[in-house]
């Protein structure tokens, strides 16, 4: 499916936001819950994204449509590589290896970021550059 790519850029700013003052303030729930944004989207899908659909409800119906679309699954797949550095995060922070979650956490942030400011999904990337490592098609994605 394609949607509109300005939703996950909104969502990363979100997420960018909520990962630095999780580093900055060092507050577990908060990386906890982060971390649960992350599992919505990338294990139950964008419409399930809780900082995506806040943005398809609020914010994109006020804008012109895109100029373009972007695949759903590489999108998808950016959440789940984000979940990931985030589960880190948490585990290292829970358990007290206090480096490891800092660690994670910076590159969740990093990845959000650099989506949120530059456009450039970090995690998409990676899907394609998977694919057409398998030989999958990548056209339309």
């Amino acid at each position: 499916m394609q949607i509109d790519p300005r939703g996950p850029r909104l969502a990363a700013a979100l997420s960018s936001v909520v990962l630095l003052l999780t580093l900055h303030t060092g507050s577990r729930p908060l990386l906890a819950a982060q971390t649960l944004v992350f599992a919505l989207g990338a294990i139950g899908g964008l419409r399930l994204a809780p900082y995506i659909r806040l943005c398809q409800v609020l914010v994109l119906p006020r804008l012109a449509p895109p100029a373009e679309t972007a695949d759903e699954r590489t999108l998808r797949f950016d959440q789940g590589v984000c979940l990931v550095f985030a589960v880190v995060a948490t585990l290292g922070c829970y358990s007290g290896v206090t480096w490891l979650g800092l660690l994670a956490g910076a590159a969740a942030f990093t990845a959000s970021f650099v989506n949120a400011a530059f456009g450039y999904c970090v995690g998409c990337e990676v899907y394609l550059v998977l694919r057409r490592a398998q030989g999958r098609p990548t056209a339309g994605t």
